[in-house]
């Protein structure tokens, strides 16, 4: 079974794995198959500001069972400009998962 793996660390929010989406599968205004929401920004005790940008598939997502099946990656993975997106086999993305340690998911349809 496949998965996306979702490294939120260094998302930059710029909301182009939502674009692609809707794109790909011509989903209405208010409605998405992955959304980016913020968390943040506050300043922290130490000076330095808190700000995530968490990219989030919904119900919609079906990790692009079409462009998989043709041999591409989900539409979200290939737009993804910041690279935070991955999709591929489960025991792999959790090895990977387990090395980032911190501000990861994984997405299963």
């Amino acid at each position: 079974m496949n998965g996306l793996l979702i490294d939120y660390r260094y998302c930059s929010g710029c909301h182009s794995c939502e674009v692609a989406c809707k794109t790909e599968h011509d989903i209405p205004v208010g409605k998405w198959g992955i959304k980016v929401f913020e968390n943040g920004p506050w300043k922290l005790p130490d000076g330095t500001w808190h700000w995530d940008c968490i990219p989030a598939p919904t119900e919609i997502c079906d990790l692009c069972a079409k462009r998989v099946e043709q041999g591409k990656e989900p539409s979200c993975v290939q737009h993804c400009q910041a690279k935070v997106m991955q999709y591929g086999p489960l025991s792999e993305l959790a090895k990977k998962a387990e090395e980032i340690g911190e501000k990861v998911v994984i997405f299963l349809p």
